[in-house]
């Protein structure tokens, strides 16, 4: 990555951290201005995770209740946009440090020149973005993955983030879960008579612990892969892009 003024790079946390905390929807354009990526806007496409997804996970951990259908499908729903904000934001982020990692880059045109000559790349509208039967490049992309997860175990950027945004943004949601439960009204029988009254969904200090931290690893495990696809994929863009 290319070295970036002290100043230069607490704006782009400051415009990042207005994305992900206050959800504003400028800060990002802005922030995409700044990175230089408007004209490869077309190759930024993170694959969400599914509500089904966290909701199978927020389930799991709560099996032993009787309410953890609408327990962990009201969760899903309400803490879904963030989640999207959240990889949206490590998807670019991603992007943004394989553009401009020289090394890969380098490694990558040698390769491409080697198998398609100029004139090949010439030709070519994607690279090695996606599968591949050639394990030599299967070979390259996995090194590649291997030094992220070699400098993320080092500085813990993409853990330390997820903790921080899962803790201010979602957590308080879990604890909160009545407020956001459409309330359903159940009928009871107690000594002939009749009681409606509105259901309360409750987590108990542990159950909000189990489901926070379910959701936080799946998190974690979920952005680092967005991190490294969207690395690989700017790589290829960038070789691309010298040859047009």
């Amino acid at each position: 990555m290319e070295a970036l003024s002290v100043k230069t790079l607490d704006m782009y946390r400051g415009l990042r951290d207005k994305f992900l905390f206050s959800n504003d929807i400028n800060s990002i354009y802005i922030l995409l201005a700044l990175y230089d990526l408007e004209e490869n806007i077309s190759s930024i496409y993170p694959k969400y995770m599914s509500k089904h997804d966290i909701k199978k996970k927020i389930k799991f951990v709560l099996t032993n209740r009787d309410d953890s259908e609408i327990i962990s499908r009201s969760i899903s729903d309400i803490i879904h946009e963030d989640i999207n904000r959240l990889e949206l934001c490590f998807y670019l982020e991603g992007y943004k440090h394989g553009y401009t990692n020289k090394k890969w880059t380098n490694i990558l045109e040698k390769k491409a020149l080697d198998l398609y000559g100029l004139e090949g790349i010439y030709k070519k509208t994607h690279l090695f973005h996606f599968n591949t039967s050639d394990q030599s490049i299967n070979d390259m992309k996995k090194k590649c993955k291997r030094e992220i997860d070699n400098k993320e175990r080092i500085d813990r950027y993409i853990e330390s983030l997820v903790y921080t945004f899962t803790n201010k943004i979602i957590k308080k949601k879990i604890v909160e879960l009545d407020r956001y439960i459409n309330k359903q009204l159940r009928m009871s029988f107690e000594c002939n008579d009749i009681h409606i009254r509105e259901e309360k969904h409750y987590l108990q200090e542990e159950e909000i612990d189990k489901v926070y931290f379910s959701i936080v690893k799946a998190l974690i495990k979920k952005m680092k892969i967005i991190y490294k696809e969207a690395f690989w994929y700017a790589v290829n863009d960038k070789v691309l892009v010298m040859y047009y």
